[in-house]
């Protein structure tokens, strides 16, 4: 008996030590370099879609949203799961889904896309869920991350199963990355790395030379 208390006591000791040290370990992501973005937008996403205002996040470490919204639908598009990000994502993700996914999923299949897969949001983590990486533009609420898009008939194109899949399908998932290049800062895709096999990140990086990064 005595044996086992010691051991609980040994463990208790153990536990308390290491959560201690998570709570103080601010720096599994870097934040240096990164502008955050504008709180204030255009349009609000209630104009264009299914979507509520939330509470602005502050996780005071770098991860903040200042103009925070719970949005299930853009346009006539829903989505697999409520999205939480900033305002100013909303108009850009509405103009690709109208101006692009639509009418390549009109030329291509016949149809329209009716719903896609969120695969992630806001999410506070650094790029790519490596440690000692950059924080992700996901901790602003400022990417959405697109796995897959389903047709009115209830055909689902995924990202990883149609990237080097039948020929419609890449030539659609292809064109749609291609041109979310005009209306996103950062587009990532199966052929920029393993991490984004098999969905498309699609971020509004505020960076100070203006520039894309599309790959």
């Amino acid at each position: 008996m005595f044996h086992l208390r010691n051991v609980l006591a040994a463990a208790a000791v153990s536990g308390l030590l290491a959560a201690c040290g998570g709570s103080s370990d601010r720096n599994y992501f870097e934040t240096e370099g990164l502008r955050a973005p504008e709180g204030s937008c255009d349009v609000k996403p209630s104009r264009i879609g299914l979507a509520e205002k939330i509470r602005s996040i502050d996780e005071g470490n770098g991860c903040e949203v200042s103009n925070a919204w719970r949005i299930q639908s853009v346009g006539s598009v829903s989505f697999s799961q409520p999205a939480t990000l900033r305002c100013g994502m909303a108009e850009p993700l509405r103009e690709w889904i109208e101006d692009t996914v639509q009418p390549m999923a009109q030329r291509t299949y016949g149809e329209s896309v009716v719903s896609v897969d969120v695969a992630a949001s806001y999410s506070c983590r650094p790029r790519n869920n490596q440690r000692g990486a950059k924080m992700s533009e996901h901790g602003y609420g400022n990417a959405i991350d697109i796995a897959a898009f389903t047709l009115e008939s209830g055909r689902k194109v995924t990202v990883a199963d149609g990237w080097r899949g039948a020929s419609r399908d890449r030539n659609f998932l292809k064109q749609v990355h291609g041109d979310a290049c005009g209306d996103f800062n950062t587009v990532l895709g199966p052929n920029s790395d393993s991490a984004h096999r098999d969905h498309f990140h699609l971020d509004l990086q505020n960076r100070r030379s203006g520039s894309k990064y599309c790959r």
